[in-house]
């Protein structure tokens, strides 16, 4: 069986600055990224990205060639098209698919890098549109959705600067949300409620989409029971992230929201399990910078227990 010092699962900003720290602290390290290539959500980054320290870039897709760059001139140890099936916290072994062929790698510490994806309405019909890829961008699909119908959403900032967007583009957007209550920057409520070519529908939920080669409408329900369907060409779903934790769930402590809880080192209710990134990061404080400083601080952590040891 394989052993490393420290099994890193995925590879965003998170891992990515988790192994590079590893690899100069001078830690046996390996990294599963369980996608082709490494970069996690910076794939989904459409507009430039002014905040990370010493690194502006275009987009995520930039962004993800230098901390790639990086990686690999560091010589980091790394599989991708890796698939995490099991996670036995007990042995401290990790059953992994690759190619259609499994094995079992044994650690000694394990780090949880599995960032977050986007929630989902979980209504009929959701799903297939999905598996067709009908999803979209407001920054980057513009022109996709030009002169078309389109309904986004939520009634966070994504949910409401996405309508803004789309609103010099599309014929007509609605913006959907289940409560009357935004939690959306007021500067981006009001520039929505004001724009005239905008149309906010405020106590109203999706109840399921419809289209068998592409969404045509959609049904929807008021906060009194009133129905109606309504005729799209596209919707943007904007609900915010859930974490990546389903591997181990019932193994490490997580709070009502999901998230893996961990101290001022990043270790979870188990001495050796880490969590890192969007895994154990409330969405208002998530950021590509803050995940990379997690990384950097348990693999300091990991090095001065191994020291120890």
């Amino acid at each position: 069986m394989r052993h490393v010092d420290v099994l890193i699962i995925g590879g965003g900003p998170a891992g990515i600055s988790a192994a590079i720290w590893c690899k100069r602290l001078g830690i046996d390290c390996l990294l599963l990224e369980e996608q082709s290539q490494l970069g996690g959500q910076l794939f989904n980054i459409f507009n430039e990205i002014i905040d990370y320290p010493g690194m502006r870039t275009k987009n995520g897709i930039e962004m993800q060639c230098e901390m790639v760059k990086h990686f690999v001139e560091m010589d980091c140890l790394y599989e991708v098209n890796t698939k995490v099936l099991f996670i036995d916290e007990r042995s401290k072994t990790v059953k992994v698919k690759k190619q259609a062929k499994e094995q079992e790698i044994c650690y000694t510490y394990l780090i949880l890098a599995t960032g977050s994806s986007q929630r989902k309405l979980g209504v009929p019909g959701e799903q297939q549109m999905i598996d067709r890829g009908e999803v979209y961008s407001a920054s980057a699909d513009g022109e996709r959705l030009k002169g078309k119908t389109v309904a986004i959403i939520g009634g966070g900032d994504r949910a409401f600067e996405g309508a803004h967007l789309l609103s010099s583009k599309a014929r007509e957007v609605y913006l959907i949300h289940r409560s009357t209550r935004f939690k959306a920057r007021e500067q981006y409520v009001e520039r929505v409620i004001s724009n005239p070519c905008i149309k906010v529908m405020t106590d109203t939920e999706v109840t399921a989409i419809h289209g068998d080669r592409h969404v045509t409408s959609i049904d929807l329900e008021s906060k009194n029971k009133e129905y109606k369907n309504l005729l799209v060409d596209a919707i943007l779903i904007r609900l915010g992230v859930a974490p990546n934790v389903e591997l181990i769930k019932g193994k490490v402590a997580t709070a009502q929201n999901g998230l893996i809880v961990t101290d001022d080192v990043h270790q979870s209710s188990n001495p050796f399990i880490y969590a890192i990134g969007d895994a154990c990061t409330t969405p208002l404080f998530s950021s590509i910078s803050s995940s990379a400083g997690q990384g950097t601080i348990v693999a300091k952590h990991i090095s001065s227990l191994l020291t120890e040891a």
